[in-house]
């Protein structure tokens, strides 16, 4: 049947079971808005203070769901602004289509009001990049684009449709096919034939050689990284550690890969990894890592890295392998599908005596009994107050390492946080995105001083769309990771990190109709979580931490994994 070209756009959503959009309009992209709103009552559209917000809530709704995220912008500026958070999508595998438009194609190429190529600026940050001319492909681009997005390692892929072709009298030829069947189109595939719409199928023989290095081994180790969350294999990876009766460590990015408080667990490696994960690494005879990058934050010493051991490498990308470790075997597939495989030829193993050895070592992140509010209490109050399955977003640095250190993430999209690129501000943006995709759960935000300047405008969209977002902010009045650099290898030259100035955290939260409360003792962040979690709106807590507080431990870059900084 014949039907307009952005109403098309509109359907090819609903083909994909999208029910929620982020975003922000501009001239470009009118002919669009125009379209949704006859879709307003199937379609949710979100409105952000900021593009980058509306980047980082269809992230972080894609992290939380399982789903694919999508964000409209318009052109030049808009689009530009979605750089950050498409970055952010990509360096942590999160699924999300991108939707701008651009200037007609008569302006194209001429330094046009607010034209920007951005599928060339956004190339090397997707998956896949589309510049649409002709309307009549809009349904082949649309399911392509979801399809990459969702399938094999997933990723963002931006979408930029010029002008001309959302014209409200451009008609094309339209047939609506769900989102199970039209991966199958033999258009999809034609249009594909550079991106795997499937995960590879697992080497049997590459699994059968795993089973007998298990065997072999004394003291092996698991690492828990972001595939086995994005893949949401965790049930497969539980079944795994449990029959091999190996220590898991976890990344940052494996947070609710494993149960945190599993016997089995020694907490995160790497850069502020525990003395038992760093140990357990560098004394290990078989290290299995699964769905992990070796980035460096967990590999700093990639030539020493393991060195005791037989280094085996799970991963859907190819890419990844051999990339920043050297392996010695490695099995190309998605995270679910090899453990499935290893687990139907796996018998139980027992390895008490490294078990013995290496679980004594987890330390219990301290909660200090003093006067004084310490990031230990600050955290410790939160975990008593709030449900067990409560999502937690964060920013980056001190508080981001802190929360990840005292939390147990028992399931995938619990925690949200930007481990590749390390994003200031991605921390409301994804609660929001998370609260929206999951309103039946407590959404917390941990953040810095510094990163909630970066994006606390959207504090705006918290108080229109009434999410009850509870925001804890560690005001230390300083960056604080820098200054913990500056402080331990560059001989306390503190240049640019004291944040001595505004703004008043708890009036801001006011000023956006939202509700706020300083706190500078434990026994008034117990009482201030009490009223946030009650009150039904978003609400600040402005925590009073000492500029000194420092993330524990710590192994300097590039340093040998146990050689700690701090303890």
């Amino acid at each position: 049947m014949k039907i307009r070209a952005t109403q098309a756009i509109m359907e090819c959503l609903l083909e994909q079971e999208v029910d929620t959009v982020f975003g922000y309009p501009g001239g470009t992209i009118l002919n669009l808005y125009d379209e949704l709103y006859n879709y307003k009552d199937k379609i949710t559209h979100i409105l952000t203070a900021h593009e980058q917000g509306a980047s980082h809530a269809a992230d972080g709704y894609a992290r939380s769901t399982g789903k694919v995220g999508v964000c409209f912008a318009t052109s030049g500026p808009g689009a530009t602004n979605l750089t950050t958070g498409i970055a952010t999508a990509y360096m942590d595998s999160s699924p999300v289509v991108f939707i701008t438009c651009n200037v007609s194609e008569d302006l194209l190429g001429k330094d046009s009001f607010q034209e920007v190529d951005i599928t060339g600026i956004a190339m090397p940050i997707t998956k896949a990049t589309y510049l649409v001319r002709d309307p009549q492909t809009i349904p082949d681009v649309m399911r392509q684009a979801f399809a990459v997005a969702a399938t094999g390692r997933p990723g963002p892929v931006l979408i930029d449709f010029l002008k001309n072709v959302t014209f409200l009298n451009a008609m094309i030829d339209y047939e609506f096919i769900p989102w199970t069947q039209n991966r199958s189109c033999s258009s999809i595939r034609a249009l594909s034939h550079s991106h795997e719409l499937k995960a590879p199928e697992p080497n049997l023989g590459d699994i059968d050689k795993l089973v007998e290095m298990i065997a072999q081994s004394e003291r092996p180790l698991l690492i828990c990284g972001g595939g086995v969350v994005r893949g949401r294999a965790h049930r497969q990876f539980r079944e795994f550690a449990e029959k091999l009766d190996s220590p898991v460590a976890i990344t940052v990015m494996g947070g609710g890969g494993f149960p945190g408080a599993h016997p089995l667990t020694t907490g995160m490696i790497g850069m502020h990894g525990s003395q038992a994960s760093n140990v357990a690494c560098n004394e290990c005879d078989l290290l299995i890592a699964v769905g992990c990058r070796f980035s460096d934050r967990v590999a700093l010493q990639p030539d020493t890295f393991a060195s005791q051991a037989k280094i085996v490498h799970i991963d859907i990308d190819r890419s990844e392998i051999d990339k920043n470790v050297l392996t010695d075997h490695h099995i190309v597939g998605s995270a679910k599908r090899v453990l499935e495989l290893l687990n139907k030829r796996l018998g139980q193993y027992h390895h008490p005596e490294w078990k013995e050895h290496i679980l004594p070592l987890r330390e219990k992140q301290p909660v200090e009994d003093c006067d004084k509010l310490t990031p230990g209490q600050i955290l410790d109050a939160i975990q008593k107050a709030v449900p067990h399955d409560a999502i937690v977003a964060t920013d980056v640095g001190q508080h981001q390492m802190w929360s990840i250190q005292h939390f147990h993430f028992e399931y995938p999209g619990q925690l949200l946080t930007s481990g590749g690129f390390g994003t200031m501000g991605f921390g409301l943006g994804a609660a929001i995105g998370a609260k929206m995709g999951n309103p039946d759960k407590v959404v917390i935000h941990t953040t810095g001083d510094g990163c909630f300047r970066m994006n606390c405008h959207e504090l705006a969209t918290v108080e229109h769309y009434h999410l009850p977002i509870i925001t804890v902010v560690f005001n230390n009045g300083t960056l604080g990771m820098v200054r913990q650099w500056q402080h331990l290898i560059y001989h306390e030259h503190y240049s640019q990190t004291t944040l001595d100035r505004g703004p008043d955290f708890v009036k801001l939260a006011q000023a956006y109709g939202l509700k706020g409360k300083r706190v500078t003792n434990r026994a008034e962040m117990e009482q201030a979580l009490q009223e946030a979690l009650s009150c039904g709106c978003g609400y600040v807590i402005d925590c009073q931490v000492d500029m000194d507080e420092m993330v524990r431990p710590m192994v300097a870059g590039g340093a040998h994994i146990t050689d700690f900084l701090l303890k």
